[in-house]
């Protein structure tokens, strides 16, 4: 029975980004290795019988002793399980997977997810870090990335080859992620900002633009939902206090969520490989208002499915949204459910599973 080993830094990512991937493994029954570390969603991996292995990752860390640590034990993780194929995401598990499986002479994928800061900004760190990717990318069997502006840093920085693919991000189950009913014209028009809550993603922007609009359009709400990254903890009392936003901290079921939405702001300048936040938004029905940027841009149409604005532009956001608030009921509507249409046709997350299957079972000889 062949064997295929995650790295990822996370048990939430894989559980909620790659769930299909893994299940078809499974159905397909190959035995399926998870290295992360522990958290909520790993019962629920196991239970659909796949093999956890705990580690302790930071994933912000820059100690170079605790990375040389984190290619030990992946190097003693790779021998211990052998696997037939080693799928590797995100910086960390990307650099240090890929070396230990390359060392190792076990065939390897590795998925940029976003080029991360360690990468996109100049300096000593982005240095190191594109020597650690040049060692091990060049002997993948396939690099997948998640936007174009990405492969082209790659190439420019001579990372890789030939041997690379563009994906549609991590894809989005559209049926998990189902078209929702648009709330009512007799309904307040609430706008939702889903993300970690740091400086990268746009928050500053977002809170500034709330406090606009909701001064000058009454009828408008607007909501935070994402884990506290940076310090804001007090400037997000002090915006709920204003009656500006309603904070909801780290939400499970986003979906239900945006069932009352009628638009997502996402107004990221962070490297982003393909924002999940837009395609599971689009997907479900909701306009979204994003920036100009890689991972954003190619998620809507501007104009026709949400609009685009210049990152850490605030007059421009609130452009958009008022452009937005100009909108006809019928108009929202329709924006909505062309963005579910753009999204099932470009970005469902089954083109990911299939290309994935398809080079594992080359790797594997099963295809």
């Amino acid at each position: 029975m062949n064997k295929v080993l995650f790295l990822v830094n996370g048990e939430v990512g894989i559980y909620n980004l790659r769930r299909e991937l893994v299940q078809e493994l499974l159905d397909d029954n190959y035995q399926v290795y998870i290295s992360c570390p522990a958290g909520e969603k790993t019962e629920k991996l196991v239970q659909m019988g796949c093999h956890h292995i705990d580690l302790r990752l930071n994933r912000h860390g820059k100690n170079p002793i605790e990375d040389f640590k984190l290619l030990a034990y992946y190097l003693r993780i790779i021998k211990k399980v052998n696997p037939d194929a080693v799928l590797t995401y995100t910086t960390k598990p990307n650099i240090y997977g890929s070396l230990a499986a390359k060392i190792l002479k076990i065939p390897f994928v590795t998925n940029i997810t976003g080029l991360g800061t360690a990468v996109s900004n100049s300096g000593i760190l982005q240095k190191l870090t594109i020597f650690l990717y040049k060692l091990s990318q060049r002997s993948s069997v396939i690099t997948y990335f998640q936007n174009n502006s990405d492969v082209k840093f790659f190439q420019e920085k001579n990372v890789i080859g030939t041997k690379y693919h563009v994906l549609p991000g991590s894809g989005v189950n559209i049926q998990q992620f189902n078209l929702l009913p648009y709330p009512g014209n007799e309904q307040p028009t609430e706008f939702i900002f889903i993300a970690r809550i740091m400086k990268e993603k746009g928050i500053d922007q977002y809170l500034s633009t709330a406090e606009y609009i909701v001064n000058k359009y009454p009828r408008t709400k607007f909501h935070i939902c994402g884990f506290l990254e940076d310090n804001y903890k007090e400037i997000l009392q002090k915006y709920e206090k204003k009656g500006i936003i309603e904070y909801h901290g780290m939400v499970k079921d986003i979906h239900a969520i945006l069932k009352q939405m009628s638009c997502t702001i996402h107004p990221t300048y962070y490297p982003e490989g393909m924002s999940n936040v837009i395609l599971e938004s689009a997907a479900s029905g909701r306009p979204v208002i994003t920036t100009n940027r890689p991972g954003t841009k190619e998620a809507i149409i501007n104009g026709k499915t949400g609009y685009i604005f210049e990152a850490k532009d605030t007059e421009g956001l609130i452009a958009r949204v008022e452009q937005f608030l100009s909108l006809s009921h019928k108009q929202r509507v329709k924006m909505g459910t062309d963005g579910r249409k753009y999204i099932t046709e470009n970005f469902n997350r089954q083109i990911i599973v299939d290309e994935y299957m398809k080079t594992i079972r080359g790797i594997c000889g099963n295809d």
